[in-house]
């Protein structure tokens, strides 16, 4: 796709779509556009009211314009508005695109940033809403007309702005991120083992110029990487941890950030012996949700140079029953040192996360650590599929990701990582217990066992997503993946 910037108002075109939102300057704006296009405003004020992703489309009598689409916008200074809008309209109209496609900003009057926010955003969204699920289906459906190497995008803005086109690109890029992560989370785990992940991670590691480690099984016995060993007793496929490591190719500053995030890349998770009910099993292909954003994270920040120093960390193993699998009760060892009492084998995202946070804050004493999984049902019942789960104990790294995800759409909500919750893991054979067993604050015991392998760190947050990571979606017909946690870290890293 090739996405130019312009100015002014398009003269040729085979479809334009303007963007309009739902404001008291409404019906100045189809004013504007009635005007402009030569049809009556009564008609145009009547027919569009700009609710949020309403299409109308016109056919104007201008011989070089042959289609106008208005695109209801929800909200003219959100990024989320915009992304959900354009990709609702690349999904719902892919019959009408044609491969020369405009889009105007010119009839709103829209600050630098938000015309930069929303060219992104529109960008972003265009080319989401062309994702195709059926990657295993062997009855080929057509191609999304967006997605052939010909496709020209005219962006018209009223007033020059040097920044836009790198707006534009960056939606394009943070796209084709996204569309492979969805490839990778919607995959099915006997098409997504561990080395899967792995092989991955080195691909786009030397793609996109940052290193690529992938310890085997041997490599991982012989770090004493415990607790991930021990989530992969019951499985035929040997785990793998994955060290991913970034910095710019052109440092533009002295003293980079260093940033460390851990990913959970549980490829399918049973529960093992503590196994799970049957009735939606078949989604936990998506457990490795907290590993794909931050190998999509690590993609995208070398893509995009961002000036960070980032390590990721992504321990990957599936999770299943066999005769050799970790016992209820049993008592295991961490990387850290610290022993673990298994009270629930289905708590084992947090067993591997405890590896992976020990072993990237030994190693390399990152400044600010992050981890992200779809860890607990408790964060779902908490709030929903709108936002995910948000625990620290550093008041700046929350408030730096809270806004970022009002920002970007991709939100968080802070809960609590009070002391009180400590006594609820308190094992009488081991350090600690992996488990509560308590029907209450399911997360945040969650969250208190990570934090138990920190070591203490000042500015750890840890992202439970599993509400956020897969859902329902115009994408799909069963839950799919949504690529959460990409955009919310990129934008993040950017910002610091």
């Amino acid at each position: 796709m090739t996405i130019l910037i312009k100015n002014g108002m398009p003269a040729k075109a085979s479809s334009v779509i303007i963007p309009i939102s739902k404001s008291k300057n409404l019906r100045l704006t189809l004013s504007k556009i009635a005007q402009h296009f030569g049809i009556v405003p009564s008609l145009l004020e009547r027919d569009f009211k700009a609710k949020p992703s309403e299409i109308f489309t016109f056919y104007p009598t201008s011989k070089n314009i042959q289609r106008i689409q208005l695109l209801g916008i929800k909200d003219n200074t959100s990024f989320a508005s915009f992304l959900n809008a354009f990709k609702h309209f690349s999904i719902n109209q892919k019959e009408k695109l044609d491969k020369d496609l405009a889009i105007c900003f010119s009839f709103n009057d829209y600050s630098p940033s938000v015309l930069n926010n929303a060219i992104e955003a529109a960008i972003n969204g265009l080319l989401i809403g062309t994702y195709d699920i059926g990657m295993f289906n062997t009855n080929k459906k057509a191609k999304h007309p967006l997605t052939f190497s010909n496709v020209k995008v005219s962006v018209f803005t009223e007033q020059k702005n040097k920044d836009s086109q790198k707006a534009a690109q960056r939606g394009q890029l943070t796209a084709q991120t996204q569309l492979e992560i969805l490839d990778l989370v919607n995959a099915p785990s006997n098409k997504k083992l561990p080395a899967r992940l792995a092989n991955w991670a080195k691909a786009s590691g030397k793609k996109y110029g940052y290193k690529v480690q992938a310890l085997n099984k041997s490599q991982i016995t012989k770090l004493k990487l415990d607790a991930l060993l021990a989530v992969n007793r019951g499985s035929e496929y040997p785990p793998f941890f994955i060290i991913m490591e970034y910095k710019p190719k052109k440092t533009l500053k002295k003293g980079l950030r260093k940033i460390g995030l851990v990913g959970k890349g549980v490829t399918f998770d049973t529960g093992g012996i503590s196994i799970k009910g049957s009735t939606n099993m078949h989604y936990m292909k998506s457990d490795m949700g907290g590993a794909a954003a931050v190998l999509g994270t690590m993609e995208l920040a070398a893509k995009l140079q961002l000036q960070v120093h980032l390590i990721g960390i992504v321990p990957a193993t599936d999770n299943c029953v066999d005769a050799l699998a970790i016992k209820p009760g049993d008592v295991i060892n961490s990387y850290s040192g610290k022993t673990i009492e298994v009270t629930d084998t289905d708590a084992e995202g947090r067993l591997i996360l405890a590896d992976g946070l020990a072993y990237i804050n030994r190693k390399y004493k990152p400044e600010i650590m992050i981890d992200l999984a779809t860890l607990t049902g408790s964060t779902v019942r908490a709030l929903g599929y709108q936002a995910g789960a948000l625990f620290t104990n550093n008041e700046q790294l929350a408030k730096d990701l809270y806004e970022t995800g009002q920002e970007t759409g991709e939100r968080v909500w802070r809960l609590p990582l009070w002391d009180d919750y400590k006594k609820d893991l308190q094992s009488d054979v081991a350090d600690v217990k992996n488990f509560s067993g308590r029907p209450v604050a399911g997360a945040i015991s969650a969250g208190k066992f990570l934090e138990f392998f920190t070591s203490e760190h000042p500015a750890w947050a840890h992202l439970d997503i599993a509400g956020v990571a897969f859902g329902s979606s115009e994408l799909s017909v069963q839950k799919s993946a949504t690529a959460f946690g990409i955009r919310l870290l990129t934008t993040y890293l950017e910002k610091i």
